[in-house]
């Protein structure tokens, strides 16, 4: 194997692969289709799941939910040789929606397979594989969990045969947390180079780790799979058009993320702004309360208090002992 450099552009040219388009351009084309292969197989692993030897790309969306939004479109769909069905999504930002929306994926892609005269018993495994950029489960240190259908006391599986549902999120922030911290070997572990190719790049921060890609550098030299998806990754961060869609994609993502932001912290202060008003509402009845006891007219507490007489009666009469 051609020992050279691994890199042949700067390092902050190389796309983020955590950005959806990026992530499809070298993991969900027909042509990468054996690093792709790898790919699952290191994710899988960690289930036992029988070897992915050949994979069929889908194009498939999952309905017109949302409207002129990327979320209704799946990132990558594979058919095994077995006919099991794998979804893998990738998230930049958090819209709080990952769970839900993992589950609402699963199903419409499980209900996809039957058709007419098709048995229930004919339904395939279907495997869902989030790649998230934030924190998932704050309770879990680990960065890759996965979840099955369970009996709660026993903790058998629902359909050990097959296992019909398996969904996988792996949190690249605690993944990058713990490389930093020199707690993972990628030299005895697979999944760790490829996570590693993931976190390299920081779009959102316009941060390149170094770091990391000399430790790739050398992992390349003896990995030809890790190579090929490194020509791939720079072919793919140097052409005019990927650009462009690269950067567009980007900026709309950062862009949904900031309104997303923004909308949280508006209602944050509108709720503040309604707990304030209703405080200063409470105060003004307790003082007319306390001038009625006294009692002051009703004419003074109106130009002291700046109520009308309508709410002043109002609060005498709901502080009228009951006859």
């Amino acid at each position: 194997m051609n020992r050279k450099a691994i890199r042949r552009i700067p390092l902050e040219r190389f796309f983020d692969l955590k950005v959806d388009f990026a992530f499809k351009q070298l993991f969900g084309n027909k042509k990468n289709k054996k690093i792709t292969i790898v790919f699952l197989n290191a994710i899988l692993k960690l289930t036992g799941r029988d070897t992915i030897k050949e994979v069929t790309f889908i194009q498939q969306e999952l309905g017109g939910e949302f409207q002129d939004d990327k979320q209704s479109r799946l990132d990558i769909l594979v058919k095994t040789q077995n006919g099991d069905f794998i979804n893998v999504e990738i998230q930049l930002s958090n819209q709080q929606d990952m769970t839900k929306r993992t589950l609402y994926y699963w199903a419409k892609m499980y209900e996809s397979q039957l058709v007419r005269g098709m048995g229930y018993s004919e339904l395939r495994p279907t495997i869902t594989i989030n790649i998230c950029n934030f924190t998932m489960f704050k309770d879990n240190k680990n960065y890759h969990s996965t979840y099955h259908l369970y009996e709660d006391r026993t903790l058998s599986r629902l359909m050990p045969e097959e296992d019909v549902l398996e969904i996988h999120f792996i949190e690249m922030n605690k993944f990058i947390a713990l490389w930093h911290e020199e707690k993972l070997d990628a030299l005895d572990d697979i999944l760790i180079r490829w996570l590693l190719l993931l976190g390299m790049v920081d779009g959102r921060k316009k941060k390149v780790y170094a770091e990391i890609y000399r430790e790739l550098e050398g992992l390349a030299m003896k990995d030809e799979n890790l190579r090929a998806a490194f020509d791939t990754w720079e072919e793919i961060s140097q052409s005019p058009e990927t650009i462009l869609a690269y950067q567009s994609r980007l900026k709309y993502i950062l862009d949904e993320e900031a309104r997303y932001i923004d909308g949280i912290n508006k209602g944050r202060e509108q709720g503040l702004e309604q707990g304030l008003e209703q405080g200063r509402k409470q105060e003004r009845i307790e003082l007319v309360k306390k001038l009625l006891k006294r009692h002051e007219p009703i004419e003074e507490i109106m130009d002291l208090i700046g109520l009308s007489r309508e709410e002043i009666e109002r609060i005498k009469s709901l502080n009228s002992p009951q006859e």
